[in-house]
C-alpha cells in the first residue's frame, strides 16, 4: 500500500490490456467494401457511426452491436435493397471478429503480475460479457485479478460502487485505460485516482479533453510505467 492509502487498481481491457479497435477498423473496412457501389467509404464510415450511437442505449457496446449497426446501416443506403449474400458477409465479418485471438499489449504481463503483490486488482470493462470473458480466458491475465466487473457503461457511480465493493473506497483506488472518457474522468470523478495509457487507435465516441488541472489525473506512454508512477505518488 502506499502511504497515500492506495490500495486497489482498477484496469480497463480493450486497447489498455489487449488490441481491441484495430478489429473495428478492419472489419469497417471490409464493410465499405462491400457496399462500394452504394456510397463512398466516408459517407458509409459517418452514417454507421451514426446507427452506433443510436444503437448503444440497445445494444450496448462490442462485437454484437457493431454488427447490427453494420446491418443497419447497409439496408439504409441501399433503401432496402441490400443482397442477402451481403448481410451473409457483414455476419460472418462479426463472426470472424468474435474469434479473433487476443493480443495483449507490451509491458501487460509483467506490470499485472508485479502489482497483483502488493495491490487488489480489478478488472473493470464494459462490453459483450460473453465476449469479454472469452477475450479474458485467452490472454492468460486472469490470475493477477481479484475481481472481475463487466458493466454495461462506466459512470462515476459504477466506479464508486466497485471500489467500494472490492476495495476500500474510490479514494483509495486508481483506475488505468486507454479512455479518458469512459475510465479516467468518471473514475476521478467518483474520488479514485485516474491514469490515461493513450492507445494509437481510439473510438470517436470515447475521445473528450482530459482533465490535467486536475491533482489526480496523470497520463503515462505504456503500462511499463505505471509502477514508476505509483512509487512516485507514493
Amino acid at each position: 500500500m502506499m502511504s497515500n492509502g492506495l490500495t486497489t487498481i482498477g484496469f480497463d481491457a480493450d486497447d489498455t490490456l489487449w488490441q481491441n479497435e484495430q478489429f473495428f477498423r478492419l472489419t469497417e473496412a471490409r464493410f465499405t467494401e462491400l457496399l462500394a457501389d452504394h456510397a463512398e467509404a466516408d459517407h458509409l464510415s459517418g452514417r454507421l457511426l451514426e446507427a452506433e450511437k443510436r444503437n448503444l442505449g440497445h445494444y450496448g457496446f462490442g462485437i454484437k452491436g457493431f454488427t447490427l449497426s453494420m446491418i443497419e446501416t447497409a439496408i439504409e443506403v441501399t433503401d432496402g435493397n441490400v443482397p442477402a449474400s451481403v448481410i451473409g458477409e457483414i455476419l460472418a465479418a462479426g463472426r470472424e471478429m468474435l474469434r479473433h485471438p487476443v493480443e495483449t499489449l507490451p509491458h501487460v504481463h509483467d506490470t499485472l503480475e508485479q502489482l497483483s503483490r502488493n495491490y487488489r486488482l480489478v478488472l473493470i470493462t464494459k462490453g459483450d460479457l460473453f465476449d469479454q470473458e472469452r477475450k479474458l480466458a485467452q490472454s492468460g491475465l486472469g490470475d493477477f485479478f481479484d475481481a472481475v466487473e463487466i458493466v454495461s457503461d462506466k459512470t462515476s457511480g459504477t466506479y464508486a460502487r466497485i471500489f467500494e465493493r472490492h476495495g476500500d473506497g474510490a479514494q483509495r483506488s486508481m483506475m488505468v485505460g486507454n479512455s479518458l472518457k469512459s475510465d479516467v474522468a468518471p473514475a476521478i470523478e467518483a474520488g479514485s485516482w485516474g491514469v490515461y495509457v493513450p492507445h494509437h487507435l481510439t473510438w470517436v465516441l470515447e475521445r473528450i479533453d482530459p482533465p490535467t488541472d486536475h491533482p489526480r489525473y496523470r497520463q503515462i506512454d505504456h503500462l511499463g510505467e505505471l509502477q514508476p508512477l505509483i512509487k512516485m505518488l507514493g
